[in-house]
């Protein structure tokens, strides 16, 4: 099977729904953007199955003209995702001084002590709990992938490994625990069944509790072309106004929100009982919303350009492979992350074009990239073998990944990035 089809034609108003909206249940009738097939972006190919075949699937994005949220049909069970993940948040810097910095701020804004309860849901290897823990506090992780689990319990963050819905919270709750803060970073686009997902929130969260749920903003996404953070892991892309819809459903109500820079451009909302009124809705909530009707992002006018100029990213990305195979100079990789399998499948790079990637993840090494086929060494290999440019493809760690690697100036090398467009960087 090939890792390309053809681009669908948008959908018109007018075409059956294919799926009902997983947010609101409105009939999907519109296409947000269609990147081909792809495999799953985490499901690195060991060397001793290089000649086994691959399973591609497609990447076509739709998008709810009720509530905007932009989705992807589920093609594939959370449980062939995430039961063995190879992601691990404890390799980037900027993710651990990013948690470090969130606890210190929570835990004083909220008055969190020995007292409280801190439960992450999709707490991966302990990278954030633990600087709760740090301070006294106790915590639980809620996380479905064994391995990763166990690096957190490996560093005393004690942790329960299980999707999170409503039946776990129920069993949690039942249980006794409740959450005087309760996490959910960078987990929301990775549930297929929402609803059942944020009625848990409602069940484990104390009545005078606080939620926090960080994730990639669809404008964000939109206006930087960040369209290679859409792969199957990523079920659904939010704004402000899809999530304030959704939780509202639930008994749940935004009361604050921030902007961060996180991953390209994230929203962390601050999430009530609807019931509790001591804590007022912000000033920043209402701004963000607005902001967002302002730019047009409830309409499908917003949208309809996207396409174009992921387009160009590509064509521009292949120009700059192909003039540099052809002076004979060498281009490789740094990092294998997710959004970097979407960006090589999607464009039909392979290792004639980039020779090798890195990634300091040591679960990633003697591996391939999945589609690609793109070999993935230790970060040791750029110094061996001095390539003449360092293609970043976790673009969001381009500062920290320059930092690390500043000594391919030593050679002359230079680093590119492809978001928001095709950049090198002298």
């Amino acid at each position: 099977m090939t890792a390309q089809s053809p681009h669908r034609v948008p959908v018109s108003a007018d075409e059956p729904a294919a799926a009902p909206c997983r947010a609101c249940g409105l009939p999907l009738r519109h296409t947000f953007v269609d990147l081909g097939l792809s495999p799953l972006c985490e499901s690195f190919v060991p060397r001793s199955q290089v000649d086994a075949g691959e399973m591609f699937l497609p990447l076509h994005v739709l998008l709810c003209d009720g509530c905007y949220l932009a989705q992807l049909k589920e093609y594939v069970a959370p449980e062939n995702i995430f039961t063995e993940y190879a992601y691990f948040s404890s390799y980037s810097q900027t993710l651990l001084d990013h948690a470090a910095a969130y606890a210190r701020a929570v835990a004083a804004r909220f008055g969190l002590g020995p007292g409280s309860t801190v439960v992450e849901v999709a707490s991966n290897d302990g990278y954030l709990l633990r600087n709760f823990r740090g301070m006294g506090i106790p915590v639980l992780g809620i996380e479905p992938a064994a391995n990763v689990a166990a690096a957190a319990e490996a560093i005393g963050v004690r942790t329960l490994v299980r999707f999170f819905n409503t039946t776990t919270a129920r069993d949690l709750a039942r249980d006794g625990v409740g959450a005087d803060l309760l996490i959910g970073n960078n987990v929301l686009a990775q549930v297929p069944a929402l609803n059942g997902f944020v009625a848990g929130f409602k069940v484990l969260l104390k009545p005078r509790g606080v939620a926090t749920l960080e994730f990639p903003h669809l404008v964000r996404l939109v206006e930087g072309n960040q369209f290679d953070t859409i792969y199957h892991e990523h079920f659904s892309y939010f704004l402000l106004s899809t999530t304030e819809q959704l939780f509202a459903r639930h008994g749940l109500t935004v009361f604050d929100v921030d902007e961060i820079p996180i991953h390209g451009g994230s929203l962390r909302l601050y999430v009530r009982h609807t019931e509790n009124p001591a804590l007022p809705v912000t000033d920043r909530v209402v701004d963000v919303r607005g902001s967002e009707t302002d730019r047009g992002a409830t309409t499908l006018g917003y949208y309809a350009s996207f396409r174009h100029r992921v387009e160009k990213i590509r064509r521009d990305t292949l120009r700059f492979l192909i003039d540099a195979r052809e002076r004979g100079q060498s281009v490789v990789g740094y990092g294998a992350p997710g959004k970097g399998n979407t960006f090589l499948n999607y464009c039909g790079v392979r290792s004639d074009l980039l020779e090798y990637t890195v990634d300091r993840n040591p679960y990633k090494h003697d591996r391939l990239l999945p589609g690609s086929r793109i070999p993935i060494f230790p970060p040791e290999r750029i110094n061996q073998t001095k390539p003449e440019y360092v293609f970043i493809l976790p673009w969001n760690l381009r500062d920290e990944i320059m930092a690390q690697n500043s000594f391919i100036r030593k050679w002359g090398g230079r680093f590119v990035v492809a978001i928001p467009s095709l950049t090198i960087i002298d």
